[in-house]
């Protein structure tokens, strides 16, 4: 196979080529199709992320094909087309998993993280962790939903019932949410770069009543708001637009430091979340949606070999919508 391989922290990715993966019990093998390119991608190369052992292959939203099963496979068959998210195990016996809380499991496997991912030909999965995705929609656009989409979603779920939502940082996921909350009548506002008038304007697009800085004010008080930039200065600003009984989620898996606020930015009952991965629940319950919401991915693709390509884009702000790598 080929993957596009981290060998050291901050390294370019390197294309490699490899001995097939072969599945081990209860695994399948992937030929995969479409992987998308997240945020949290750059924080594994960028080693943000802690305890990351080299060579790894990012890439933790996989479409594809399962083209090899190994031993006590049950539950897909061989042809069948599967999405892999970041999730990859847990080990069902930790409190957290017996609480059904599997996403703060103690002792995990994350995709393209601790365990090699998607920006290859060829992907192995932990069976239980591939979703069924059937033959509804296309491989590229289905790719952004495995990360982006379902933390999306789980943030969502997050604030809870907000009217007026703001959310911060206007790309793979800010998009995928963004048409989500106005389909359920939600009233969006998006809050973006200064000066980033191309995001806000894709931003109004896809139906936000409001678009702006993320340094200004919204136009009225939010129920809620949701931060996708990996940006800590943006917690104190998301607090003041809230109002009082407001809840602020924090949707990225890594963050720069939160600076110092006055304590009446979070009196009043407002409410700092945040979310961490994802469960296999999650998974089906937006699944069920993504139809409904009639949801459009606006995406950019590259071909497996210039992944690096993609990323320096994605870590200077230069997508709209999501990256998605073709093998």
């Amino acid at each position: 196979m080929r993957a596009m391989v981290l060998s050291a922290p901050s390294a370019p990715l390197l294309m490699t080529e490899r001995a097939d993966p072969i599945p081990g019990d209860g695994e399948v093998r992937i030929k995969v199709s479409a992987c998308g390119v997240c945020r949290t991608d750059v924080h594994v190369i960028d080693a943000e992320l802690p305890n990351i052992h080299y060579p790894i292959i990012p890439g933790h939203e996989i479409v594809g094909r399962i083209d090899l099963m190994g031993r006590g496979m049950t539950g897909h068959q061989l042809g069948d087309r599967v999405g892999i998210p970041w999730l990859g195990y847990t080990c069902g016996t930790c409190r957290y998993c017996r609480l059904g809380m599997e996403n703060l499991c103690d002792h995990p496997l994350f995709t393209g993280y601790t365990r090699d991912g998607g920006f290859a030909t060829h992907a192995i999965a932990d069976a239980r962790y591939a979703f069924a995705l059937g033959d509804v929609g296309d491989d590229i656009s289905t790719a952004p939903l495995l990360c982006a989409g379902l933390i999306g979603w789980r943030s969502l779920v997050m604030a809870g019932d907000a009217e007026r939502l703001g959310i911060y940082g206007f790309g793979a996921a800010g998009h995928i949410v963004a048409q989500i909350a106005a389909w359920q009548r939600r009233a969006v506002f998006a809050f973006t770069r200064a000066g980033d008038v191309a995001a806000q304007d894709f931003a109004r697009q896809l139906g936000v009543v409001w678009a702006g800085a993320s340094d200004q004010q919204p136009p009225a008080p939010l129920d809620a708001a949701i931060i996708y930039a990996p940006a800590g200065e943006l917690v104190p600003l998301a607090l003041r637009a809230v109002r009082k009984g407001g809840r602020v989620v924090c949707a990225g898996i890594h963050m720069s430091d939160i600076p110092s606020f006055p304590y009446n930015l979070l009196w009043e009952e407002r409410h700092l979340l945040s979310v961490a991965n994802l469960t296999r629940q999650d998974g089906i319950d937006f699944f069920k949606i993504v139809p409904q919401a009639g949801i459009h991915i606006r995406t950019m693709t590259f071909p497996l070999d210039k992944a690096n390509d993609a990323i320096a884009m994605l870590r200077t702000g230069q997508l709209l919508g999501a990256a998605v790598l073709q093998p």
